[in-house]
């Protein structure tokens, strides 16, 4: 952020002619500048979803160090993610643009500015429909509960499963294909339903339950991985937090959208991350405190919904589920739409197989319609898997992680090799810049790592990670692609001329 009353003073007459701005980067106006810096903020606060994050991994963390590494470990992964965000909203500041971290992967590369922003790319796409694709299944599997406990007599299938979050995605597909005042809308009902659902779902717990856990129980450890070195389990857990603070390079992709986006871009990222932070950690709280039999809870298929289910009973516990289920729906509406911003910027850079449809942008909407749909249908391929085997579906949503750190991570890696050289936007770090930037790369290296490692034991077919496979596939494929096609076609962000020039393509 800016280090002192005259860097804000010039932020402040900086930022204010945006497609000045992106003019200056190369490119013409085409998407509608309707988001405000709220509206920035909500999308990546929607993406982050506390409520979504938590109530789908909860069980994985009541196993994988108990409540010590819940707590303990959100406060310290929460911690190094915002240095992660706030080192990305630094390079966001200086490149503004839907194109977001693979444009300036390709900007601050002082060579092979191709290949840096080709593998960055990639990887930021690959991880994106992983996670509108997680998302989506997560939010069939929350209603399928929830549909159970209603009538016991149902019973999930895979089949189901898959059928369910197709419906999910296309319907998000269609909310995507029409205006961006649409998606800006309900990206501010998300934050509300979010932040009134959290005190609805905390309140409840914490007034209702006819007992809670003593205050040491936040220190209790447990380790059900079948590891037996409980450092190797507890180490694991951190991947809770790490899985729940995925997506906030939202607000990035959306800067071609927002009002004054060198500094209300930046400013997104930052505050969906601290604000995700300090409530996720009182759901967090929240949900420790209100465990009944620890066993009972651990061994459950959804053990969040349980604790809400011994604490408030049956009815209570379906109501605050369906708030669950809302969020993830609002959740996976804001993935998708961080998306096809991607899509759209990497296609009008000519880096994806037909990229002359995947950036066109209707002019009726002024969405890139084609890019929701392209994305609507690379989310529905990955989910296929499921129908068959949830653990090879797992595998591949896993690479959403591991994805969107690597291209989160590049960027940042190369504004810290250029130095001195690096001109930053309004929104700064000042002399803090170079330390929090290896400090957030060192970290996505290590939880990468993690990410990769075996999660359960003994290590059979149905329990091995899959995701290090996964991401070899993904970068076997881009490398092939690279050599035998996109070094002589793709040298990185193209500029469609000078300022004067792009100026006169904007759509009026």
């Amino acid at each position: 952020m800016p280090t002192s009353r005259a860097h804000a003073r010039a932020a402040d007459t900086v930022v204010l002619d945006d497609d000045a701005t992106l003019h200056a980067m190369g490119y013409p106006r085409k998407l509608t500048r309707r988001f405000k810096a709220f509206d920035n903020f909500a999308i990546s606060f929607t993406i982050i979803n506390i409520l979504s994050g938590i109530f789908s991994s909860f069980g994985f963390g009541l196993n994988a160090g108990g409540p010590r590494i819940l707590v303990f470990g959100w406060i310290g992964v929460s911690v190094m993610v915002l240095l992660i965000g706030a080192a990305m909203a630094e390079v966001a500041s200086a490149y503004p643009t839907s194109g977001a971290l693979y444009f300036s992967a390709g900007k601050l590369a002082k060579r092979h500015k191709g290949a840096w922003s080709w593998y960055t790319g990639w990887l930021n796409f690959v991880g994106q429909i992983g996670g509108t694709a997680a998302t989506g299944y997560a939010a069939a599997t929350f209603i399928q509960v929830f549909v159970q406990l209603q009538w016991p007599s149902y019973e999930p299938t895979a089949h189901q499963t898959v059928l369910i979050t197709a419906l999910i995605i296309v319907l998000q597909g269609l909310a995507n294909t029409y205006t961006v005042q649409l998606v800006a809308v309900l990206n501010r009902i998300s934050v509300w339903w979010l932040l009134i659902g959290l005190v609805v779902i905390v309140g409840a717990l914490i007034v209702m339950p006819d007992q809670h856990q003593q205050a040491s129980f936040v220190t209790h450890f447990e380790n059900n991985t079948g590891f037996t070195n409980g450092l190797y389990g507890g180490m694991l857990g951190l991947l809770v937090t790490s899985w729940t603070f995925t997506g906030f390079d939202g607000s990035f992709h959306m800067s071609e959208e927002t009002v004054h986006a060198t500094v209300s871009a930046p400013k997104g990222i930052t505050r969906a991350i601290g604000y995700s932070a300090i409530t996720g950690l009182i759901l967090m709280l929240a949900l420790v405190y209100s465990i009944g039999d620890y066993a009972e809870v651990a061994g459950a298929a959804a053990p969040p919904v349980q604790i809400l289910i011994d604490g408030l009973g049956l009815r209570t516990a379906k109501v605050m589920l369906l708030i669950v289920i809302g969020a993830m729906l609002f959740c996976g509406l804001a993935n998708l739409t961080s998306n096809t911003r991607q899509i759209f910027a990497f296609s009008r850079d000519g880096a994806m197989p037909g990229s002359r449809w995947w950036h066109s942008v209707s002019l009726r909407t002024r969405t890139p319609v084609k890019a929701v749909w392209l994305a609507v249908a690379c989310s529905l391929a990955l989910v296929v898997p499921g129908w068959w085997s949830h653990t090879a579906f797992t595998a591949i949503v896993s690479v959403n992680v591991v994805g969107l750190f690597l291209a989160y991570a590049v960027p940042i890696f190369l504004r810290l090799r250029l130095g001195d050289a690096f001109q930053p936007g309004p929104w700064h770090l000042g002399r803090w810049g170079r330390p929090i930037g290896w400090l957030a790369v060192v970290w996505i290296l290590l939880s990468s790592v993690l990410f990769m490692l075996p999660q359960a034991s003994p290590i059979t077919a149905d329990s091995f990670n899959y995701a290090p496979i996964a991401l070899a596939v993904v970068l076997l494929v881009a490398t092939v692609w690279w050599f035998a096609t996109a070094r002589r076609r793709f040298q990185g962000p193209v500029s469609y001329g000078r300022p004067d020039e792009v100026a006169a393509m904007d759509l009026v």
